[in-house]
């Protein structure tokens, strides 16, 4: 069995859907890589700031609120002064803490580096990614090796595509990355 594996490189973070006060209805907003930080006596708040496309209006999404200086890492707090990139890009990628701020959050723009093949081949898949997506791995595989809905199905329901760990084919998420083994198919699927 041959082994191939696929990186998911993301090319954007995900832009945010919330409503405008300036706009006056709900639109996309867009990670500006840099934070705020605001000082209330010895409690700080920390924000990663939001732009909107149309407008250009604010929106702080809330990295930490009234929380002691002492107990945030020198070097995490440094790189919140500083607007260290990779630091907002990590929030920024952090779907969980942004739907903890309330907001929408659009699929992010992404392609997936690897090599193709034919279902019918005997492949052990290995996709990987450096942040959890919600992308569906149906989607992904179907866009990847131009796969109708249809033939997709067929595929998983005959166990032609398996996943490890066992997983819903049809529903499951990327996540942090997955394991797939297509076990080469009958010539009459296709």
């Amino acid at each position: 069995m041959e082994k191939k594996t696929w990186e998911i490189q993301v090319l954007s973070p995900p832009h945010i859907l919330k409503y405008c006060k300036k706009c006056g209805k709900k639109v996309e907003f867009t990670c500006s890589g840099q934070f705020r930080i605001n000082a209330q006596r010895r409690y700080l708040d920390i924000w990663l700031i939001y732009k909107c496309f149309n407008c250009n209006a604010t929106w702080n999404a809330t990295v930490f609120s009234r929380i002691s200086p002492q107990s945030i890492p020198a070097e995490l707090l440094d790189g919140f002064h500083s607007n260290d990139e990779a630091l907002a890009e990590r929030y920024a990628m952090d779907i969980a803490f942004l739907r903890g701020n309330g907001v929408e959050v659009e699929p992010p723009k992404y392609s997936v580096i690897g090599d193709s093949f034919s279902p019918n081949e005997a492949v052990e898949l290995e996709i990987k990614t450096e942040y959890s997506l919600p992308v569906k791995v149906s989607s992904l595989i179907r866009a990847k090796l131009h796969l109708s809905q249809k033939e997709y199905s067929q595929l998983a329901a005959s166990g032609i595509i398996q996943s490890i760990p066992t997983q819903d084919l049809q529903k499951c998420r990327l996540n942090d990355g997955i394991t797939l083994i297509f076990n080469g198919s009958p010539p009459h699927l296709w």
